[in-house]
Formats: structure tokens, sequence, C-alpha cells
């Protein structure tokens, strides 16, 4: 089958080879290896997996609009196994749909890897000079030209396996969007999944050796016996070779089909006041200085301890604060899921919030998700051990396909035990019993759910909860309804997780934890978050745990410029001396930001906002804008002994509400520099901002 010059795509589908022959755009093929049009992956009802391709299929017939694929060998497993798939041609794009049918009551559908793409290896690996870039919606969106950066570190290619690990590339967790994009230099392939449903997915990229293959991994959230049947499109299409073009193709399939409570921010009746304004997000904890330290009271307990400082820095940066606090819970830090109450009781806590509320500040507390601890690391008495056991709790944490329950690989560092299924009655009625005081303490926000990247819950293959043997749809929906009780229950209280909150979850989490840095690990970070979804929901830049970049450079304050032009809420986390950290889990203090320096470019930032930006960052439209030079800078990783070359002048483009278009362009080094904007030079001030009309 052939389809011919599809706004410059055109493929070439030999579907009973199983395969697709070319895929051309702009007349060049881009195919660089032959891959089976799908996967699909089975369960045994004793969990053992299996795996055939198109190329296992021996029967091949058409039932239109249906190519159907039959006879995969003689497992009993997978022998009665039929898979059908179809491609068509609608609103110039190629739309594929798969189903499959074990016809056999004694295995499920786990999974659908499909449509497969083998494409030419990336630029910075590519000896033919044929590369390009992938576009990935990871941690609030990446380029990748290098693959090399990827695989020296812990967010390499991993697959998606029970127990959860936090940094696996699945959506809805850090994917944010059913989107990626290959980018050539000369034009780019957009691949979407137009899911309205938003159903798991694993959606990643991976070198083969020879090529760099696209795989959208499509969890059927199926029992034994039920046919897996896609009900939405998987897209692929042409585009410019600019991110931002990519970008736009899968924002219309979002406003078209927004999730549940999604509203932009400018028309929702539930957001407080200040989430319109720039606060501040200012971080510490109130024992120990680390994740993993010996967790004594620090310098800012009691809490009122803290009130000075963040005098001086309110003082210094114009700024509202929100006071957000690390190591505050009563039971012990990062042993979810109990946190209530206040690490030294209510009575010196609420003492603090009501210092806070006097000064016109915020406060806000971290959680730590669906974790259950059985015992803390960090906190040597605390131990969950007796509830555990006298409630029988083990069947409403998460199952693996065999049906074992393992501990969890969350977090193991500072704290042992287990993954919550928020599915089970008794796993919801253990998260409300430790959340319901937290939603009515009168607090302004909570990130809820940190350590549950994008806001998703974590694999269970359980037969017994109630739920599908297979991930899938049913995680989605389930997330929504509790996440849509909290926000009944919480009132005006925002809640957040760690990582932006991922597209299903836009509606209910609607101030998160950006650490884009991250990205810095692989490739280069663009706001692809701000670029589909800023409209409809804000975020803050996060406390840089784990960020790469060698700490022999000063690189805070880009790292708040970009933050700031993403259209995110600026962030420090504190020392327990009241300094600034470059990133949270710092042990060594001996060198950092410079404090003076830091506040000054926040003055600087917040007063833009409050003058002139705010039409734009707030509710504003991030548009596709390619008129824009500038110098580059170099910042260097700690892990990969290779330099990288990031713009010197952070830019973004944007149209208010009245239709008034601007680029922000935001200098975070000490000395004036140069942009161009559709030819014309512009000077951007040291640690300052401008605005430039388009």
């Amino acid at each position: 089958m052939k389809y011919n010059d599809i706004n410059g795509l055109s493929i070439d589908v030999d579907f009973e080879k199983g395969q697709i022959e070319h895929l051309y755009l702009k007349g060049i093929d881009r195919i660089a290896e032959k891959r089976p049009l799908f996967r699909i992956g089975l369960r045994a009802n004793d969990g053992t997996p299996y795996e055939v391709s198109a190329y296992d299929s021996k029967k091949h017939s058409f039932e239109d609009p249906f190519f159907v694929f039959e006879g995969f060998g003689e497992n009993p497993i997978t022998a009665n196994l039929i898979v059908k798939v179809s491609l068509v041609c609608i609103g110039g794009c190629l739309r594929w749909r798969i189903s499959a049918d074990p016809q056999s009551k004694d295995v499920f559908i786990e999974y659908a890897d499909f449509p497969l793409a083998a494409l030419p290896k990336l630029s910075e690996n590519n000896e033919n000079g044929d590369g390009g870039s992938v576009l990935f919606p990871y941690n609030e969106g990446v380029l990748v030209s290098d693959y090399r950066m990827r695989e020296t570190t812990a967010f390499t290619h991993w697959p998606l396996v029970y127990p959860s690990y936090g940094s696996l590339a699945m959506f809805p967790n850090m994917v944010s969007s059913q989107m990626m994009a290959y980018l050539f230099d000369d034009a780019g392939i957009y691949f979407g999944a137009h899911d309205s449903g938003r159903a798991l997915k694993g959606i990643d990229y991976f070198d083969t050796g020879n090529a760099i293959e696209m795989r959208f991994r499509l969890f059927s959230g199926c029992s034994e016996g039920e046919v897996f049947s896609t009900d939405y499109d998987i897209v692929w299409a042409a585009c410019e070779s600019d991110w931002q073009s990519a970008a736009a193709i899968y924002r219309d399939f979002f406003e078209a089909n927004l999730p549940p409570r999604a509203k932009k921010t400018t028309e929702n009746e539930n957001l407080p006041d200040w989430y319109a304004d720039e606060p501040l997000v200012v971080s510490y904890p109130v024992r120990g200085t680390h994740d993993m330290d010996i967790m004594d009271p620090n310098a800012f307990f009691p809490y009122i301890n803290a009130l000075p400082t963040l005098d001086d820095i309110a003082g210094k940066t114009g700024s509202k604060l929100l006071v957000l606090l690390m190591h505050w819970e009563g039971t012990a830090p990062w042993a979810p899921p109990y946190v209530w109450p206040p690490y030294g009781g209510e009575k010196p806590f609420y003492e603090f919030v009501d210092g806070l509320r006097k000064r016109g500040m915020l406060i806000g507390v971290y959680c730590s998700g669906f974790g259950y601890t059985l015992k803390s690391n960090v906190v040597d008495n605390y131990s969950c051990e007796d509830e555990f056991k006298e409630l029988n709790l083990i069947d409403s944490m998460c199952a693996g396909p065999d049906q074992k329950v393992l501990l969890s690989n969350i977090c193991p560092g500072q704290r042992s035990g287990y993954d919550i299924c928020p599915a089970t009655e008794k796993g919801k009625a253990i998260l409300d019993k430790a959340y319901t005081p937290l939603f009515k303490s009168g607090i302004d926000y909570a990130q809820i759910l940190d350590q549950n990247h994008g806001g998703g819950q974590y694999l269970c293959y359980s037969k017994t909860h109630g739920h599908p043997s297979a991930p899938g749809l049913w995680m989605t929906e389930n997330m929504q309804k509790l996440l849509t009780s909290w926000n009944e229950k919480a009132g005006r209280m925002i809640l957040g997780c760690e990582s932006a909150a991922s597209e299903p979850f836009i509606g209910n989490l609607l101030l998160s934890d950006n650490r884009y840095e991250l990205n810095y690990f692989i490739g280069r970070p663009v706001p692809l978050y701000s670029f589909i979804y800023h409209e409809y929901v804000r975020n803050f830049m996060g406390n840089q745990v784990c960020c790469p970049l060698e700490s022999d450079e000063d690189t805070f304050c880009y790292r708040l410029g970009y933050s700031f032009a993403a259209g995110d809420l600026m962030t420090i986390v504190l020392t327990p001396d009241g300094g600034i950290m470059s990133d949270w889990g710092t042990r060594d203090f001996t060198k950092l930001p410079d404090k003076a320096h830091v506040l000054s470019f926040i003055k600087n930032l917040t007063a833009f906002y409050r003058e002139t930006g705010k039409k734009f960052l707030n509710g504003g439209r991030m548009i596709r804008f390619t008129g824009i030079r500038h110098g580059n800078t170099t910042l260097r990783s700690r892990y990969i002994t290779k330099e990288n070359a990031f713009p010197e002048v952070i830019s973004t483009a944007w149209e208010a509400k009245d239709g008034e278009k601007a680029v922000i362009a935001v200098n975070p080094g000490k000395n004036d520099a140069q942009i161009e904007v559709n030819d014309v030079k512009y000077t951007v001030p040291a640690i300052g901002v401008r605005l430039i009309k388009i």
C-alpha cells in the first residue's frame, strides 16, 4: 500500500511482509532499518510474558479497512492470536489503528508496540550526515542530538517494568504528552497518539546500533480473553524542522480534547488570586540538610526561626513568597504516606503560619506520594510494620504479573516499603487517613505527589484488586477520580506533583515541580510543556535536585532565567544558614551561588513580570517564532565529558489574550548581551529581561 506526498510525507507499506518499506520526507527515504509493523506482548495466567511481531504471522488477509495477521506459531499462548491493522490518510496525516484478539481465556494482551519506525542515527552519532534530533516530551521537553549522553546516566531507555521506577519514559508520568518528533535539518516527522482517554503508554526512542527506533508502547488495560482495540489514531505527519512546529500539531489535538477540569487559568474560578502573581518559591528543610542526612533539627527549627531570613529575601526581591517546607513531616521525612502532624506539633507550625500570613506570604509542604513506608531509613524509630501486619495491607499494594508483591524501587535509600495501589478500597482508605488532616490544615499548597512523577500511579497487575489484569486506561481514569475527590476536599489549597502534571491531570494538579534541569543529562531542554499547556496550568522551577551541570560554574541564574522565560515561578532552596543552594541535595556549601546577585536577578524579573510581562506570562500562549538569533554560552556537565552550547539569552515568544505578540528575552549573564529579532539587533541588560514586540 502506498500513500504519496501527504504534505511532503509518503509511505510504502508491505503488509504481507509486515513492514514499512519506505518513508519519504521531501523525497528522501528516511527509513534506516526495516522493522515489524507491530509487536504484541501477551501474558499467560501465571504471568509468563510472550512477545510476537508482524514477522511471526504466517497468514494474511484483508477485511476493509483492516489488514489481518494470523498464524503466530504453534505455542498455545500465541497460536490463536488475530491482529488487525488499519492505515488511512485523513486531514493530511497518516492515521494508524490496531486491534489484538487473543482468542483464549488463558492469556491477556499486555501491550502493542505500534507502529514501529527506525530512522537514522542522531546527528552527533551519525557518520552518514543524515541524522537529526528527537523531540522528547520527557520531564517537560528536550531535544536530543547525541544518544550517548543518555546512555551514561540513570535516564537511559529502560523497559517499563514492575516494580516501577521513578524515571521511566511512561505516559502519564515523566512523559507528559503523547507525542514525539524526529527533526532533520530540512523537515520533521511528527508522531502522536491522539488518545482523548489518555491511557497508559510507553513513549520512547532508543538506539538499535544502526538506527533510532521510535516506539509507542500501547498498554491494553485488558483482562484475560479480552480484545484490545485502539479507539484513537496514532498520527504521523510532516512538520517543519523546528520543535515548535511539531508541538503545534499536538496542541491542536489537546485543545480539541481537553482532559477533565482543564480550564484556561484566566478563566478558572478555582484558582486563588496569588496564582496570577509572581510568587517566589522558597524551599528548605527544617531537619538535616539533604535527604540522606541525620534528621536532627537545623537552624530553621522552630519554624519561626526562618522569618528573619524570609523577610530579608522578600525585601530584596520585592516578591511575595511561597514558603515550601521539606522534612517537615511529624512522622519521618520522605516516608509516605503519613505526614501529619507537623514535626514538633501543630502549635509551633501554626505560629509560623500566622507569622507568614501577617507578612502576606504563603505556606506549602512537600509530601511523598503513593508509597507505604514499612520503616524509615533516616529516622530509626519510625515504623509502620505492626499496622501493615494487623490490617493485612499487603493485599492493597501493587503486584507484579506473577501476583507477587515486591518492595518499592521508589526512594529505597530513604525508606523501605511498598507501592500502594490506589484502585483498591483499602489503598484509598490509607491515603484518606494520611491526607485528610492535611486538606483541613488551611495551608496554601501541597506537593501531594512527590515521587509520583506527573501525577500517575505505579504499575499493578493484581487479579484481586478489581481492576483489569494489564495496566492501561483504568489507571488514568482512577487517578482522575481520586485527584478530583482530593481537590474537593482540599478546597482552595492547590495541589501538585513531582515533574509537571502529566496531561490527564492538568485540571487537578495546578502547580507542580518542573525540574527541567534533569534534561541536561540527555540533551537541550526546550519548553515543550509550556508551549502546549501554559494557558491551562503553571508550574514552578522546582528544587533542581540532581542537576547535572558542573558545580564549579554558577549556572543557577541561567536556570532561573530559563524557568522564568518558560512562564514558571522561580525557586530558591536555602542552606540552614540562609545561603542559596545551587540545587537540592548539595552537601558541600563551600561554593554556592552569590546570594546578592541571585536576589537582584529575581528582583529584576519579578518587577518585569508585574509591570510588563504579566499579560503574556499569566495565561498567555507560547507561539512558534523562528526569527530569533543569539550568541551561545557553554554549560558543562558533571557526568559527560563534552561541552554543550546553549543560548546566551534565553528567549520565548508569546501571544497575549488581546492578540499582542512579543519575544521575552532573559539575560542571566553578568554582562549586557545582544539578540536579533527579525534581523533587528537589541541589547538585553545583564541579569535583566527585555520585551520585544513582533
